[in-house]
């Protein structure tokens, strides 16, 4: 999608906080035409200061793009998705970076822009906020989450050869359910037990010794603490069934590894740990194979969307996206099972 009939892409920004400024940044360091806009005057002043376009008016950032990602609070996502889309032209492609997508995708639907909004979620972040602390290597490399719809098959590939070719990133194409239920487990329920443990360190007597001793396990561990509280708040209450029903399966397995404490059960400790330490080795080292699949522009979608959603749920991603003539064109990658 980085180049268009009649001259280059043109997009927008719509939120320029930590997630936004980065593609912000990203997309004018890779030569993009693009515009920011933010709610926020001192954040559209300081925008300019750096080189970028930031109109005042909404209208004036979208009119004419030809993709605009909106980056905006999650509780803000849904009305921002309705006013673009009645700014922006016909064939413009809408996205967001909103870290749940089951809510999203369902008003889009119940709206009538499936067919020109793309559901997504780039797997990135940090612990700051604001454009002052976006950098455009921030989602380098990244696993970006694309929701796929067979009336939105165009947009979706348009979209994901721009997510690779600017943002070096990894496409991940899933069901907007599939991939709550995954990143409930991935962040949304980590975001819980750091600022748990946390939590409880603050309010113990013990506070100032231990601050004295944390090392490494403890820095790692209450990292996403210091997420600021409200978007830590808005991401869990957005996706509150999936975070408590997988925080079941997290509080499961600590209820087993605190019986075998309570017993004394050395056996039990040590395969408990052996299971979790075997999950860790493979997040650090995954082997893939190659998973590449052609498909018929103007076909039948419904081979093309299955092809796409097993990739993500099976823990796939993709590196490519190119149409030629009347063939779609997938560079694909599954992890390989362990021999």
């Amino acid at each position: 999608m980085v180049d268009r009939p009649g001259g280059a892409v043109r997009a927008a920004v719509v939120g320029t906080g930590l997630i936004g400024g980065s593609v912000l940044l990203r997309l004018r360091e890779r030569g993009i035409d693009v515009a920011g806009w933010d709610p926020d005057p001192a954040t559209r002043a300081q925008g300019r200061t750096r080189g970028v376009a930031f109109p005042d008016e909404l209208a004036d950032a979208v009119r004419g793009r030809d993709v605009v990602f909106l980056c905006g609070p999650l509780s803000s996502l849904p009305e921002t998705l309705r006013t673009v889309g009645a700014y922006a032209g016909p064939d413009c492609v809408l996205t967001d970076v909103g870290s749940t997508k089951g809510g999203i995708a369902g008003f889009a639907a119940a709206n009538g822009l499936t067919g020109r909004f793309v559901p997504g979620h780039p797997m990135a972040g940090a612990e700051r906020a604001g454009l002052t602390s976006a950098g455009p290597a921030l989602l380098a490399g990244a696993a970006w989450v694309l929701c796929p719809a067979a009336e939105g098959i165009d947009p979706f590939r348009r979209l994901a050869a721009l997510v690779v070719d600017v943002f070096d990133a990894r496409v991940v194409p899933m069901s907007p359910g599939a991939h709550d239920a995954a990143a409930a487990l991935a962040s949304h329920v980590p975001h819980l037990l750091a600022g748990s443990l946390a939590g409880a360190v603050a309010e113990a007597g013990l506070r100032d010794a231990v601050l004295g001793l944390a090392a490494g396990s403890f820095r790692d561990g209450t990292r996403v603490a210091g997420t600021p509280a409200t978007r830590t708040a808005d991401m869990l209450l957005n996706n509150r069934d999936e975070v408590l029903a997988q925080l079941g399966r997290v509080t499961g397995f600590l209820d087993r590894l605190a019986a075998a404490l309570r017993d004394g059960d050395a056996a039990a400790l040590v395969g408990q740990y052996e299971r979790a330490r075997g999950l860790r080795l493979a997040l650090l080292d995954r082997a893939l194979s190659p998973a590449d699949a052609d498909f018929p522009v103007d076909g039948d979608t419904g081979a093309e969307l299955a092809y796409l959603l097993s990739l993500g749920a099976a823990g796939g991603h993709l590196t490519g996206c190119r149409v030629a003539g009347d063939t779609v064109r997938y560079t694909g990658h599954l992890p390989t099972p362990p021999a």
